[in-house]
């Protein structure tokens, strides 16, 4: 992205969050997602891991957010989005890291507008990214929470291997605003497999509004937030440096910090503060 808009991001980090008082956004119901099936699928390569990113597009038109350019917040158009085309967005960041290669590129359907794979060069590990149309932001999240809890279970196959998506996933992560400031879930993601997945949840506020959802499904959260944040891809990028090498959680909630920090030009202390592990 130009300048311009990379000035935007960084001078208003708490960009795309508002409180849950504030007025709300009229959003389509929650549906299967269209032209796709999720199987329960257990066969895949166990040796190689998988981390599965939900990415809910920002949108200024279906969120309950503090507009933001009208550029980087159509929820439509991943291209521009903040949380995938711009510069550090998703798509973006992660195709100019020197960790990871981009080996797929596709449209899945009319709700998960992109899906990108990525193979980490050193390490057996695969990241697959999906970029849901931001007015769908509530099925992004009970996918999530279903993946998170071993309800969805799916598998891909690229490169000659198989590798495991959704709930046979090792890491399961989430990104975007923070739905549940605007909707309830009624829906139940308790966990159906006696499986332990890992979580990171990048939105504003999200341990305090995903605990209830996220202890049912017992994934371990390594990395989510106490307050208002701005969930752009350096962070995930660099929690997951330290996850891939097997740190610790406090490394990894420290990588993502550090990486916070440098970013959003806070202090490493009130990074700290803001992105927190476990519960």
């Amino acid at each position: 992205m130009n300048r311009l808009i990379l000035f935007i991001v960084l001078c208003l980090p708490f960009i795309g969050c508002e409180s849950r008082s504030q007025s709300r956004k009229t959003m389509p119901q929650s549906k299967p997602v269209a032209n796709s099936r999720f199987t329960p699928i257990t066969t895949y390569d166990s040796a190689i891991r998988t981390v599965h990113v939900f990415v809910a597009l920002c949108d200024n038109k279906y969120q309950g957010i503090v507009p933001v350019p009208a550029a980087i917040g159509n929820g439509q158009d991943p291209n521009s989005n903040l949380y995938w085309g711009c510069s550090a967005g998703i798509r973006t960041y992660f195709k100019n890291s020197k960790e990871w290669t981009l080996v797929k590129r596709q449209k899945l359907d009319n709700i998960r507008l992109e899906r990108l794979v990525f193979k980490h060069r050193t390490k057996k590990y695969y990241l697959v990214a999906d970029a849901y149309d931001g007015q769908y932001i509530k099925q992004c999240t009970i996918d999530f929470l279903k993946s998170c809890s071993g309800q969805l279970k799916d598998t891909l196959h690229i490169n000659g291997v198989t590798i495991g998506l959704n709930g046979n996933g090792k890491l399961i992560a989430y990104i975007g605003h923070d739905g549940l400031m605007d909707f309830t879930l009624q829906e139940s993601y308790r966990n159906t497999d006696s499986l332990k997945r890992d979580a990171i949840i990048l939105a504003c506020k999200s341990k305090k509004f995903f605990t209830p959802h996220l202890a049912a499904t017992r994934s371990n959260p390594l990395v989510w937030t106490t307050g208002l944040m701005c969930p752009e891809a350096y962070t995930l990028h660099d929690a997951l440096t330290g996850y891939i090498q097997n740190e610790p959680a406090e490394s990894v909630r420290s990588k993502a910090a550090k990486a916070y920090a440098k970013y959003q030009r806070c202090s490493e202390k009130a990074a700290r503060n803001l992105l927190v592990t476990g519960y």
